[in-house]
């Protein structure tokens, strides 16, 4: 029997998402993930959070192991993923504490691995470091095939008309779709960058988003960002610009609302065997070289 079959991946200063929950570590062929993962129950339904950031918030974006967290929350039985993340407004009228549900990503990062399919021999428990990168010598496993999956819509549709629906249900009208840019990190961004996202017609800044939707994708899982705008990003305003304890400070005032949201758009995914959306057949019977969990 699966642990959980829905995950929740959490961002800045959102690590107490569940009580009563069971802690389990996990270990995967690419290293430990972020934290423990945590189980627990919402509305009859079984889930499993893990703290993108570790619990004390100790792992900067470009060092986190985006693929040691998805490896482990599909080995304990989720297939569903909710994304909650702390962004930057690019538009004025997103300011902080919009909701928006992003339909399209673009990836600004630079040194991060983002894909399972990278060519080398799938990894042992101990040979991979702390950011999936391989820092051992021994390797055990197939050199997975080349496998491009389409990832023109990145996101879960079912997933996104549920988190539109439970943010419309607790009267916070989100902004339902738009465009997520994810940057490296763990600087903010200069003037000139923000203007140029703003420029592009991009909507929000973030630094977790990427490469965590396209994991998802090469696992077969739905994955679903629900990003909150903590402040506007640097050439949308004057001033000194964003700072980390204005970035935290807004998710605090929010948190309550946002975990409101993702409990009721937990309650309202479709159950694992009803899923229905192109998310389940990313691979479309291929053989993937490597078996999943």
């Amino acid at each position: 029997m699966a642990d959980a079959d829905i995950g929740v991946i959490g961002g800045s200063g959102f690590y107490s998402f569940l009580d009563d929950v069971t802690e389990i570590t996990v270990d995967t062929p690419y290293g430990r993930p972020s934290d423990s993962v945590f189980l627990g129950e919402i509305a009859g339904r079984r889930v499993a959070f893990l703290p993108r950031h570790g619990r004390d918030h100790h792992l900067p974006p470009h060092r986190i192991n985006y693929r040691a967290n998805l490896w482990a929350l599909r080995s304990l039985g989720v297939r569903q993923v909710l994304g909650p993340c702390a962004v930057g407004g690019l538009r004025p009228e997103y300011g902080p504490g919009t909701l928006l549900i992003p339909d399209q990503l673009v990836d600004r990062t630079k040194a991060r691995v983002q894909t399972y399919f990278d060519g080398e021999p799938l990894p042992g428990p101990a040979s991979a470091d702390a950011t999936g990168n391989g820092g051992g010598t021994e390797r055990s496993g197939r050199v997975p095939h080349v496998v491009h999956l389409s990832f023109a819509d990145p996101y879960c549709p079912a997933g996104r008309r549920a988190a539109v629906a439970a943010a419309r249900g607790r009267d916070w009208e989100p902004v339902d779709g738009g465009t997520l840019v994810v940057i490296e990190g763990p600087r903010f961004s200069t003037r000139a960058e923000s203007r140029w996202h703003a420029a592009q017609g991009w909507s929000v800044v973030g630094m977790t988003g990427h490469p965590e939707a396209v994991l998802a994708r090469e696992l077969s899982l739905c994955y679903t960002s629900l990003t909150l705008v903590t402040d506007l990003d640097a050439g949308t305003e004057a001033g000194a610009g964003v700072s980390h304890e204005e970035v935290l400070d807004v998710f605090a005032q929010n948190v309550g609302r946002l975990r409101e949201v993702l409990f009721d758009a937990v309650a309202a995914l479709p159950g694992t065997t009803a899923r229905d959306c192109p998310c389940v057949d990313a691979h479309a019977g291929r053989d993937l070289g490597i078996e999943l969990p």
